[in-house]
Parts: C-alpha cells; structure tokens; sequence
C-alpha cells in the first residue's frame, strides 16, 4: 500500500460579505455544519468600491499520521509526499472564470469549527455559540486580524508563507503538494492550525481603508481586482458524498522489484541499469517477518556459487565478480561479496550484475551470509550462513521485428468481497496471449507468469465510473505494481472506498516502445462489504 487518505478534523466558511439586505455584513456568521465550503470576492456590489470576501478554513488531523509514521504504515521524512485535496461542489452560483489563483496559507491560531448552515443569509450567528467567524476564532477569542490569523514571513522555522494554486476554471478541484507544511506539523516545528483557503490576493477584491470607514489594515488589498471572481464551492467533511470531502493523502513509492524471477546475465546490448540486479531475501519466522539476530538492521552479504552436479546446492568455491560492472558497495579486497543491506523489518536486499564469460552456468546459488571475506581468494570467510537461494539466469537477445505485447491476465487471489476495514495483497498473473506450449512443456512445466516490470492500477466505481484511486505513474508512484519470482503483487486498503458498492481494478503497462503507459482490456470486480464479516 503506497496511499493513505486523512480526511478533514475540522472545516468552516468566515466571510464579510453583506447579507441580502446589503446593509449588514454577515462577519458574525459561521458555517461549520454546512456541507460545503465557499471561497468568493465580490467588488462593487453594495457601492461602487465595496469589497465582500470569503475565507475556508479547514485542519486535519496531523496526530493521526504521526501515529502512522511511528506504527510505520506510513514512510518517514523525505519518502512521503502530502497533497491537500478539495473538490469541486456544482452549485447555480456564478464561478470564477478566467485564469485564476487560490492561496493556501497555514493558520496561526487555532479556532473552532462551529455548527451554523446558512450560506446565503449569514443567519446563524455565533455570539454566545462555539464556532469561528471573520472576526473570532472562536467564542471567547478574536482574530488578531479580520479574517484570519495566518503564519507570517517572520517565523524563522517557516521558510515559506502560502502556497498559490493556478486554475483556470472555477469548476474544478484543488490539489497542492504540501509536504513541506505536513512535515513541520508532525515534527512540531510549527503548530498545527490548519490552512486558509482563498482566492490569491490579486483576485480578492481592491480595498482601501479610507473608502468605506474604519477597517483592519490586514484586509487593505490596493493591488487586488476591480472586477468580483464570485463563487467557488467545494465539498466539506460533512458531505454526504464519500469521496468528495476535504482530504490530506499521502502518496509514496512502495515498489519492491526483486529481479530473482527476471535475472539477467549482463549484456552490451543493454545500459548500466538494465544490466543490474536487484534480490531480496525475505526472513519469515512463525509466518511473520523478523529481523535476523546480529545483522538487523546493518550490513548483509551475499556470495553467489555455482551448482553441484545435480544442480540442487552450492558447490566449489564463490565466483568473483567484476568490480567494472554496476554492484552495491563492493569491498576493493574481496570480490566473491556483494554487500546488501536492511530495507524493512525481514527484508534484505542486494545489487550486481554478472557477466556469462564468469559464470557460464544454467544456474547460480546466492549464499547471504554475515562476516566479509578477506582471506583466502576464493572463499567468503562467513562468520554466519543465514540462507540460500538459487536463481536461473537468462540471456538478453534482440529482434528483427517490432514486438507486440498482447497479455493474458488473471489476479489469482481475488474474494468476490472483502471487509471495509482491511488491507488486501493482489496477486497478479499475466502471461502472453499467444503463448504455445507444445505437450512436453504442458506435462512437464507450470505455465510461465511474467513480471511486468513497470505495472500500475486504478480502482474505479463500477455503477458510474467514478475513479476511486487513479493510476499514479507519476514522482511518487504509489500506484506502482511489486514484483519477485511469482509475478506482480500489490497491496491494497479498503479504507480508501466507500463500503456497500462494485469496484474494479483496470491495469496498465508501460511499453518502452512508444515511451507510454497502455491500459489493458482486463477489470476485475469486487465489493466491499457494508459490515465487517
């Protein structure tokens, strides 16, 4: 699982706009309890430099994703990203047109939600009531300034104030990378408030104290717009729609590719890359991973032999490798060691490439061991043999014709249903279309599974469509298939889908030969239950 969603703890709409009367501004509203947020500028309507705004702010719950770093569902500190999702909420409102921009900004001071509904009056006042407005944070608390209370330039931890978000269309969603704001809340660098959502300050409304009497400084834009960007909504944690609601998603990379299935001789027909090889060993103890005693999580090492005569053990001295070819840390003194190392509780992992002119064999033996060999040549003076393993390598070779990939795909492991509460592993097997296995292979063979090497999903609502996860090809991949000897696999969480509805999962390939991503024809279906079961 590479993607975790933190739906909002807190949202609210604070305006200053008038109420229909136009006499009185609504700056004592609050909107907590609505199921949607409104950010709005409105110019000239009461006189003919009047100036209206409206301001969302929204917090989510930064405690809950420590907790889920520390627990480790969630990576640490630089293999994460945070994106803050809003989505459009269709409305007869006039939207904003033209190009745009929003602002993000972190809040200074904390504030309270609230329970008021109304938008369009602004009757639901909170004096005597909980609940933020544009002039209070809460209650008992005004803002330092009308408006909001946002982090300034000042705070030295703070290297940045905003955030701005370019659009071109008042009808579609926000999505900004925030990782860097996220990162200082959970280390408690900076508190967390929250943000304020609104529109960029050119596109907030012109306002100049002296127009229309007494008015906080904060709120004096003399480079803002002469003409109103009117009504932009978005959905609130309260919306029935599941969704839609406001979200903090964490996006990282998961992948785990072990090329034990895929292991290649090196070639001059492929780069430096291609021509390496990546193996894990995965340490299971009593059906769990754990941690081997005495390498943790250090260094591991790993000696590759050739067969014995029957080709079922290790046998005769280690193979020396060639340090002029892509490894992991190689020790200069010795090279029969690969150095590996820690990549989760349980898992190593190694990297090297071998030439066939140095082991020009049908199969290889990797030895993960403890101790580095500085002795007799040869030989890896191993303090401690953890495993073996054995790898069938294969040769590169290159074609006269372009190829066609047609597959045949299959996930092996499917439930017709599955809890909304759990995280499921997805085995997938694919294989050519045209594969053709003469009788001897039928008889004597399991059916061939190929890893994809770069294989990504989405899952998708079946009654209409809706893209529940996307594909995610992009920097954080988080939509990236694994791989190992069995073929492809992923994991998936069901937290992340609305229970009591179809869903299917569609795939698509990478294909080198026209530098994109191809979506195949195969969806397979499942429910997520209503209940646990």
């Amino acid at each position: 699982m590479a993607l975790k969603r933190y739906t909002a703890s807190a949202d609210t709409t604070i305006v200053n706009a008038y109420e229909p009367n136009l006499r009185t501004r609504g700056t004592g509203a609050n909107m907590g309890a609505a199921d949607v947020l409104e950010t709005f500028s409105i110019y000239g309507r009461q006189s003919t430099s009047s100036a209206e705004l409206s301001r969302i702010l929204v917090k989510f719950p930064i405690a809950s994703i420590s907790t889920d770093r520390t627990n480790t569902v969630i990576p640490g500190s630089g293999s994460v990203s945070f994106y803050l999702r809003m989505f459009n909420a269709a409305n007869s409102k006039t939207a904003p047109s033209g190009a745009f921009s929003y602002t993000v900004e972190p809040l200074s001071r904390d504030w309270q939600e609230g329970y008021g509904l109304d938008l369009e009056g602004y009757k639901d006042i909170t004096k005597g009531n909980i609940g933020a407005n544009w002039m209070s944070s809460s209650d008992s608390t005004a803002w330092s300034k009308t408006g909001g209370d946002y982090v300034s330039t000042a705070n030295a931890a703070y290297p940045f104030r905003w955030y701005n978000v370019s659009a071109s269309t008042g009808i579609s969603d926000l999505e900004v990378d925030v990782t860097q704001l996220v990162e200082l809340w959970i280390a408690g660098t900076l508190d967390n408030y929250g943000v304020g959502v609104h529109l960029s300050g050119a596109y907030e409304a012109y306002y100049n104290s002296a127009d229309e009497g007494t008015y906080d400084g904060y709120n004096n834009d003399l480079t803002g717009a002469t003409t109103s960007y009117y009504t932009k909504r978005f959905f609130a944690r309260g919306s029935q729609f599941f969704f839609k609601r406001p979200t903090l998603e964490a996006r990282w990379d998961s992948t785990r590719k072990d090329d034990r299935g895929d292991f290649y001789y090196s070639s001059s027909l492929a780069g430096v890359n291609e021509n390496l090889n990546t193996i894990y060993l995965y340490n299971y103890i009593r059906g769990q991973l754990t941690d081997i005693p005495g390498s943790s999580t250090g260094a591991i090492y790993v000696s590759l032999y050739s067969g014995s005569a029957a080709n079922t053990e290790p046998s005769g001295s280690a193979l020396a490798l060639p340090t002029t070819l892509p490894r992991t840390t190689v020790e200069a003194e010795n090279p029969y060691v690969v150095t590996g190392g820690w990549i989760s509780t349980g898992i190593y992992t190694a990297s090297f490439a071998v030439t066939s002119s140095a082991a020009p064999l049908t199969k290889l033996f990797d030895v993960w061991h403890g101790g580095i060999g500085t002795g007799t040549p040869g030989t890896t003076n191993a303090s401690t043999e953890y495993v073996t393993g054995s790898i069938v390598p294969l040769h590169f070779s290159s074609s006269q014709t372009v190829q066609k990939s047609h597959y045949y795909m299959n996930i092996t492991n499917l439930e017709e249903r599955y809890s909304p509460t759990e995280t499921a592993r997805f085995n997938l097997y694919v294989r050519h279309k045209n594969w053709s296995p003469t009788i001897y292979t039928k008889a004597n063979s399991s059916i061939e599974n190929l890893s994809i090497l770069s294989a990504s999903y989405r899952v998708f609502r079946v009654l209409d469509g809706y893209n529940a996860v996307s594909y995610g090809t992009g920097s954080n991949k988080h939509t990236e298939m694994s791989y190992d000897i069995s073929g492809n696999y992923f994991d998936f969480d069901m937290r992340l889908l609305e229970p009591g509805y179809t869903y299917a999962f569609k795939f698509a390939f990478y294909e080198n030969g026209i530098n994109s991503w191809l979506e195949q024809p195969s969806m397979f279906k499942f429910r997520v239950a209503d209940n646990e079961y």
